[in-house]
């Protein structure tokens, strides 16, 4: 859903709400009474545009009946869509951040060195990326786990409620399949406590499920067949906003499944079957799967304890988040002193999973990893001359890539943002920090939960 699908629903619910005209209400909100026609053309809006709205909704006592109705229908009347960050309000500064940094290859290869730790068993190598994004760090794990386990099967899950972000994620499989031909990929909206098992709740929509055994041998043969997926995933994975947290939820939950026809024969016994797939996996990856400011309790029981759950015999969970205390953090604190984003640490977080886990909690150790191996770095690609105060001023470009870099890890809200930048002082604060630290790197923390091999 775009951001103008989204304001068109919230302004539809409230004229009903209100009990007024969709043109009254678009003149005494916004001073414009084609305001629903241009967002039903699939116009522009604009962040003061939406504040805007719901100042004009609130104003009228049009709150609790809006949220009453669109929570029935599943969406928040009320709230912008900065409530996801990742996914409605700031895909463009999450795609600079992923092309401007070097997370995604560090956080892969830190899993990688996990899943050595491992000890597989037969018929393939399992792993689960949860939050794939747009496929980065799980085309470049794959690739590290051909080097190391060539003639192994691999099945993988990948969950990924963007449907942009499926399809750049696809984009990077055509060369894994060539690569590595006993290969099972299956991308999957579901929710966290259910993607594991490729299974959707029973009280929810029915769900699509799309195999899909490519032919041919090359690269290009896979590529164009990937590429002809477009229209199946424009139809099927949709997402809304749900009237409960705010988060992008599917409008109708989803699996697509990717193999090599070639390969039909030799994967057939690991391949999932609708309403029957395997969850015991070797290594799950679980990147900045959550809001650094969300509740604890939210994050243990819907997002990390269901998939400490899902890890095989011997098998670990890998989990990342934003631990601060960098130049990135510095550049933050220049503009908002009191700004705090990083709120749980890791040792919080796997007491909070321990205890939701109960009793079975027994069957899992928890790493208390120290600093040195938990804590890693990740830099903004600047080049040297650049950040160096000696050889002239910091261009514009490098500037904003680094303020961009910054404030997405940090997770301000767009409101904040635009305020910020009304003046010079947020590029006086990056120029400030890349100098005195001659680049820009943020801090990422790691921790560890595996299923202990001695107890099944």
């Amino acid at each position: 859903m775009t951001e103008a699908e989204i304001l068109l629903e919230q302004v539809r619910e409230a004229c009903r709400t209100l009990g007024i005209a969709q043109t009254t209400f678009g003149r005494l909100a916004v001073n414009d009474g084609k305001l629903v026609n241009r967002l039903e053309q699939g116009g522009r809006v604009t962040a003061h545009t939406i504040a805007r709205v719901h100042r004009f909704i609130e104003s009228r006592g049009g709150a609790s009946a809006a949220v009453a109705r669109g929570a029935m229908r599943g969406i928040d009347p009320l709230h912008p869509p900065e409530h996801d960050f990742r996914f409605y309000d700031n895909r463009q500064k999450y795609l600079m951040f992923v092309s401007t940094t070097s997370e995604k290859q560090v956080i892969a290869d830190r899993a990688l060195e996990e899943l050595a730790r491992t000890n597989p068993r037969p018929p393939a190598i399992r792993i689960f990326d949860g939050g794939a994004g747009d496929g980065t760090a799980l085309a470049r794990l794959l690739r590290g786990m051909h080097r190391s386990y060539r003639w192994s099967p691999f099945y993988v899950v990948a969950k990924e409620i963007s449907m942009e972000n499926v399809r750049l994620t696809l984009d990077k499989m055509h060369e894994r399949f060539q690569e590595h031909p006993a290969t099972i990929l299956a991308i999957t909206n579901l929710r966290y406590r259910d993607a594991p098992w490729l299974q959707a709740s029973a009280d929810g929509p029915p769900m699509t499920w799309h195999e899909v055994a490519l032919k041919g041998s090359s690269a290009g043969d896979f590529e164009e067949q990937i590429a002809a997926l477009s229209p199946w995933l424009r139809q099927n994975w949709q997402a809304g906003i749900s009237a409960r947290s705010g988060n992008p939820v599917y409008r109708r939950p989803a699996v697509l499944l990717l193999y090599r026809e070639d390969q039909r024969f030799l994967l057939d016994p690991m391949l999932p079957q609708r309403g029957r797939a395997r969850a015991d996996f070797d290594l799950v990856l679980l990147s900045h799967a959550y809001r650094a400011q969300g509740p604890i309790g939210f994050k243990a029981r819907r997002v990390v304890a269901p998939l400490v759950r899902a890890l095989g015999r011997g098998g670990r969970l890998v989990g990342v988040q934003g631990a601060g205390g960098d130049p990135g953090m510095e550049i933050i604190h220049s503009i908002w002193p009191e700004e705090h984003p990083f709120i749980h640490d890791r040792r919080a977080l796997m007491r909070a999973v321990q205890k939701e886990l109960g009793g079975a909690a027994q069957s899992f150790r928890f790493h208390a990893l120290p600093d040195a191996r938990a804590i890693f770095r990740f830099n903004i690609h600047t080049q040297d001359a650049e950040a160096d105060p000696g050889e002239g001023d910091i261009g514009i470009s490098t500037l904003f890539g680094a303020w961009v870099a910054a404030t997405y890890v940090a997770q301000i809200d767009d409101k904040r943002l635009a305020d910020a930048t009304t003046s010079d002082a947020y590029l006086d604060a990056t120029r400030a920090a890349l100098q005195r630290h001659k680049g820009l790197w943020f801090n990422d923390e790691m921790y560890v939960i595996s299923r202990r091999d001695d107890l099944l």
